[in-house]
């Protein structure tokens, strides 16, 4: 495929991965992100712009800049714990609809934005698909879930294709130490005592990996609307903490219940991920096991 995408949210956790697949699929990639320079692992053949997205002026002269066909939007307010209630939400609001108003009026044909699963009701019946009921019971993803609505109305005006890719769970090398995966991960390849909950609940959880490549692959493709990323599996989080345990060799260190259970967790979120599967034609290339055995993997290289 031949075509310009313009990537935020690229020095991020998914962005990041993102470039790479983009480049193999035939794009001329440019990267944009707040920070002074491109991560020391960004392909050279990318092209970084440095851009505040919240600054109205610096987000237009961005896009008219790079005069891109495509778009890839990933960039938002994700600070582990707070990002769930921060105000910081409404700004993100409003940068991805100027956003998408910009690309749009520069002449761009196809925009992929980053959903979440918290905009489905979670006590839908298992797995959500993407007709499922849209019932968010947090701020953040009341305002995924508003960003998505008026976008999709903002696409039909514009005449442009609008694909949005609903983020489950998701894990691997670089994750902020603060989540879940990686806290165990990190705390076991220090040979640190690695206290969880009792761990019953069931997650559908896909290596960032992945999640970048099933993005890459929904840009290059024709789905629009609403498509799970995720791995349609789910598992037990203390499933979860014992692979990891078992790749560190340390399941004396797993302390399973130590931690109190968080009240009113749903027991199980999965997805359907038939979409992704069958319209996008995207499968995922790692294993839960080989993932998380990759993740104490980096971690033990960290720490050294």
């Amino acid at each position: 495929m031949s075509g310009r995408v313009l990537v935020t949210g690229a020095s991020g956790f998914v962005g990041r991965r993102a470039l790479e697949p983009l480049l193999a699929s035939g794009f001329e990639v440019h990267a944009a992100g707040r920070g002074t320079g491109a991560p020391a692992d960004t392909p050279g053949d990318v092209t970084w712009h440095r851009a505040d997205l919240l600054d109205a002026a610096a987000r237009r002269a961005l896009v008219e800049g790079v005069g891109a066909s495509h778009l890839l939007h990933l960039a938002w307010y994700a600070e582990p714990g707070l990002f769930w209630a921060a105000r910081e939400n409404a700004d993100w609001v409003a940068a991805t609809i100027g956003l998408l108003d910009e690309f749009a009026q520069s002449g761009g044909t196809r925009a992929t934005l980053a959903g979440t699963c918290a905009e489905y009701g979670w006590s839908a019946p298992q797995p959500l698909a993407e007709d499922s009921a849209l019932e968010p019971a947090t701020y953040y993803g009341a305002c995924k879930d508003a960003t998505r609505r008026v976008c999709e109305g903002l696409a039909q005006l514009a005449g442009l294709s609008l694909a949005w890719g609903r983020i489950f769970f998701l894990y691997g090398p670089r994750e902020d130490e603060r989540r879940l995966v990686a806290s165990v991960a990190r705390a076991l390849a220090a040979g640190e005592r690695a206290p969880t909950s009792k761990g019953l609940q069931r997650r559908d959880f896909l290596h960032v990996d992945d999640v970048a490549g099933a993005f890459a692959a929904i840009v290059r493709s024709d789905a629009g609307g609403p498509v799970n990323v995720a791995s349609g599996e789910a598992v037990t989080v203390r499933a979860i903490a014992e692979l990891l345990a078992d790749a560190a060799g340390r399941p004396d260190l797993l302390d399973v219940g130590a931690l109190p259970d968080r009240p009113g967790d749903p027991p199980e979120i999965v997805a359907d991920v038939a979409r992704l599967r069958d319209e996008v034609g995207f499968t995922p290339r790692i294993g839960l096991e080989q993932g998380l055995a990759q993740t104490v993997d980096w971690w033990r290289s960290q720490l050294r």
